[in-house]
């Protein structure tokens, strides 16, 4: 699975996507191509509240390093802004999404044709092309 994308969902049951972002108490981090899943990592928390601490976002988009999106109830502004700096796309889902359905959909989308952030993603990535150079050479050029 060396394209997968790195996706995270905020769960406490592995199951379903039913945790506020900012509150978490844990994810479950998938890597998802195109025709397999596989469950790569299951981190926790603890007991966090909506308080509005900024401190403990810091925590969690560290955690989420290299994944392509975090599936979540909720995302603040704040969570956003920081999400969307480390390339990361915070997807609301509604109470109760399964984690495995929004896998197939993402599935789906891959195939179907990404929307602009999942196309971001996959060509972040996705290796250099190495016949680019050859390509251009092609196509001539003036120095």
């Amino acid at each position: 699975m060396e394209t997968a994308l790195k996706i995270a969902f905020a769960t406490t049951d592995m199951e379903t996507v039913n945790q506020h972002f900012g509150s978490a108490k844990s994810f479950a981090i998938y890597a998802v191509d195109m025709d397999d899943a596989q469950m790569l990592e299951a981190a926790e928390f603890g007991e966090l509240s909506q308080d509005g601490n900024e401190d403990k976002l810091s925590v969690k988009i560290d955690l989420l390093d290299g994944c392509a999106a975090v599936y979540c109830q909720a995302v603040g502004g704040s969570a956003i802004n920081q999400l969307i700096a480390k390339n990361i796309q915070p997807v609301k889902v509604h109470e109760g999404g399964k984690i495995k359905d929004l896998i197939v959909d993402l599935q789906n989308e891959m195939k179907a044709g990404p929307s602009n952030w999942l196309a971001k993603a996959i060509n972040q990535h996705k290796s250099p092309d190495p016949e680019r150079f050859n390509q251009m050479e092609d196509e001539g050029w003036d120095e």
